[in-house]
């Protein structure tokens, strides 16, 4: 019996984890001056990314002074490779004041939900 349920838990566990990976089911519609924020590293972001977005790297030590420089009231969208990077930098914008921010999750996710093509 507790053979069994601890198989259960970890299936349990595992679906709750792929879960946060998984695509949103609904398609997201951007406004026409919302920016799209590619927060992994320059070198990740050169080897592909969403159209048009912009890289800001979550991990670098200027990544809340180039924070500040950008308006809080503005539309943002965010991703990175997994949805680990772009979860914490929309906590950190959400805390530095940022009204409208969605986290995109991973490149693909992000792509698939809002159309916007990948390219190097």
């Amino acid at each position: 019996m507790k053979k069994i349920l601890a198989i259960l838990a970890l299936a349990f566990a595992s679906m709750f984890a792929l879960a946060a990976c998984a695509p949103s089911a609904e398609p997201v519609t951007l406004g026409p001056d919302a920016i799209v924020i590619d927060v992994r590293t320059p070198s990740e972001y050169s080897e592909g990314h969403l159209e048009g977005a912009v890289n800001i790297d979550v991990q670098s030590p200027d990544f809340a002074s180039i924070l500040s420089q950008l308006p809080t009231d503005g539309e943002y969208y965010v991703y990175c490779r997994s949805g680990n990077r772009s979860a914490a930098a929309v906590a950190q914008m959400k805390a530095a004041g940022f009204t409208n921010v969605t986290d995109g999750g991973s490149k693909e996710n992000a792509s698939a939900a809002t159309g916007i093509p990948i390219v190097q």
